[in-house]
């Protein structure tokens, strides 16, 4: 049993995982019973939104606690730094005495910011890829072979172990969620795992997976994907429950972005999602669990608004820091708990205008209580949308409620005119903070 008095945190950021993916949020054809476990054990968010999607900035935003916008990120801007001058998550866990681990995708800051100059202690390394042999490619569907030789043979998603044996790689980083858990179950702990999977192509998963679920045509790709995450959270809970951690780790699971629709994903009930449907609620709205027996509420739905900002400022004071000022983010316990009663939240804001960006991208938009304000360019007129009556946005009702039109643009104005400008855009090829290659663990610094 542990001995630990410090709550730990493990956040857990799926890649492209859309809103009507799980069974707790009506999904109906994939299998995710360890999800469903966490869900009876925990609350869910009916109204969780990214402010800033997709996949980079949606990680920035989550490190840094705080709207992209606020150090000049107005789109994907690859390779753009954060400010040094300001802690992120894993920054201020470390001052509590947290041993802070990451493992999988980061896509954060430039290049010289990793995950272990941003403050993880452990940096789970890169495995080596797989690569197919032009023999093992002649044998392929013409159209994964094409895929693949245009990678030269590189997998997405086989990785080769330690031992040289080729593992699935969301299973390996499992792997290594259970090891970093297993080495550290004395000392508080805050362990960021980021993977890959659900990005696409999901063109790998392989059969066994797939035949777990009840999806069809290119779903089940999707869902089997789907179902190794589940698997992944299994191990989790089962390595938390084996050291007696469950009731003293706060367990957040999330999604960087909506639903890929080319690969079959849901954002079930609402429209849209990564790609031809990044103007609709389905591109920014994501399931959103947290779990924490004996302190949070159990079998349960939260439905006031919450950004992914919001888990920095919680995991911070769950650690008993205090919230950095600069953070956008607040504490949710006590409003899950119900010592707030109001929301998070009055309005959320979204600004994605960077110039060069690719067009689907560009979005102006407000939340606030059940509609929803968009436009895309400033030169378009506002659309108004009332999500509960019409959760596809089919019908625009700005016409009919000129005063909340004229309301909320007013609020997203005075919110635009307390950001930063547009900070320099990296060069056409500039990534994010390296991670180290091979396999284990890169270590910084231990307490």
């Amino acid at each position: 049993m542990s001995g630990q008095s410090s709550p730990n945190v493990v956040l857990v950021y799926i890649d492209d995982l859309g809103y009507g993916e799980l069974a707790a949020y009506g999904g109906r054809d994939i299998p995710t019973p360890h999800l469903d476990r966490l869900a009876k054990q925990g609350v869910c968010f009916s109204a969780s939104y990214i402010p800033n999607p997709p996949c980079c900035p949606s990680r920035c935003s989550l490190m840094m606690g705080q709207y992209a916008q606020r150090f000049g990120k107005y789109g994907m801007s690859r390779g753009m730094p954060v400010p040094s001058t300001r802690p992120t998550l894993a920054q201020v866990m470390q001052t509590r005495g947290y041993v802070t681990g990451q493992i999988g995708k980061w896509d954060i800051g430039s290049a010289n910011q990793g995950p272990a100059e941003m403050g993880f202690q452990e940096v789970a390394r890169v495995a080596p890829k797989k690569r197919y042999t032009s023999q093992e490619m002649a044998q392929m569907p013409p159209a994964l072979a094409k895929k693949f030789s245009s990678l030269k043979g590189g997998s997405k998603y086989f990785c080769v172990d330690g031992a040289g044996d080729t593992r699935w790689l969301t299973d390996y980083d499992g792997d290594q969620m259970v090891d970093f858990i297993e080495r550290h179950h004395t000392k508080p702990f805050f362990l960021y795992w980021s993977p890959e999977a659900v990005h696409s192509p999901s063109i790998e998963v392989p059969e066994s997976l797939m035949a777990r679920t009840q999806a069809k045509g290119k779903r089940r790709s999707l869902a089997g994907a789907i179902v190794s995450v589940d698997d992944q959270i299994g191990k989790l809970l089962t390595t938390l429950d084996k050291y007696g951690l469950r009731e003293n780790t706060l367990v957040i699971f999330s999604s960087d972005n909506g639903a890929n629709g080319g690969e079959g994903g849901s954002s079930a009930p609402y429209a849209g999602g990564k790609g031809s449907g990044t103007q609709k609620e389905g591109w920014v709205r994501v399931p959103t669990i947290f779990s924490m027996p004996g302190t949070l509420p159990e079998d349960a739905w939260y439905h006031g608004m919450i950004a992914n900002f919001d888990f920095y400022a919680t995991a911070a004071s769950l650690s008993g820091a205090s919230i950095p000022s600069h953070c956008d983010g607040v504490d949710l316990l006590p409003y899950l708990n119900g010592k707030k009663a109001k929301d998070p939240h009055k309005a959320l804001f979204w600004l994605n205008n960077e110039p060069g960006d690719a067009v689907r991208r560009h979005m102006m938009a407000v939340r606030w209580k059940d509609w929803r304000l968009y436009r895309k360019y400033d030169k378009d007129p506002w659309q108004l949308f009332d999500l509960k009556a019409d959760p596809r946005e089919a019908i625009d009702r700005a016409a009919s409620n000129p005063q909340i039109v004229a309301d909320l643009s007013t609020r997203h104005a005075q919110w635009a005119a307390t950001l930063e400008p547009q900070a320099p855009i990296p060069g056409k090829g500039e990534s994010g903070g390296q991670r180290p290659k091979g396999h284990g663990w890169e270590t910084v610094f231990l307490r």
